[in-house]
């Protein structure tokens, strides 16, 4: 990153549109229903759960940080295409973990989307690894 610093920071209701678009550049499975709203409503609820990474004041990072007082999950793990392999997303990762000791987590999971290998490298170089004794079981909502 050469002489600029990086700075994480929580994601704030000012940073919603700007994240939205991110996400569409950054993030991998975009077909998600996402929405300004439900996005205000995490920021809302938790103000401290959405990590966003800047680079001269520009957006190059988020990942979700969610506690519900029970489990540390982390979502949302994106990097700008052309600043990734920079350890932006260890450092992000390293916030988080951060954040759950501070409720006493004492583990933290990570959705990750199968086909998104270089996620995969982000995650395993952090010490995450797949759980292969457990599946995700979802259900839409209508």
């Amino acid at each position: 990153m050469g002489n600029s610093e990086l700075t994480i920071r929580a994601g704030k209701s000012d940073d919603i549109e700007a994240v939205l678009r991110f996400w569409v550049e950054a993030a991998e499975g975009t077909d998600r229903h996402d929405d300004p709203d439900k996005v205000v409503q995490l920021v809302e609820r938790d103000p401290e759960a959405l990590l966003v990474a800047e680079l001269e004041g520009r957006m190059v990072g988020t990942l979700i940080a969610g506690w519900d007082g029970w489990r540390a999950h982390l979502y949302r793990l994106a990097v700008a295409p052309g600043h990734r392999r920079m350890g932006i997303g260890s450092r992000l990762i390293a916030a988080a973990e951060a954040r759950f000791r501070t409720f006493g987590a004492f583990r933290a999971d990570a959705m990750v989307l199968d086909d998104n290998t270089l996620a995969h490298h982000a995650w395993s170089a952090s010490g995450y690894a797949r759980q292969p004794q457990w599946g995700r079981w979802v259900k839409p909502l209508d």
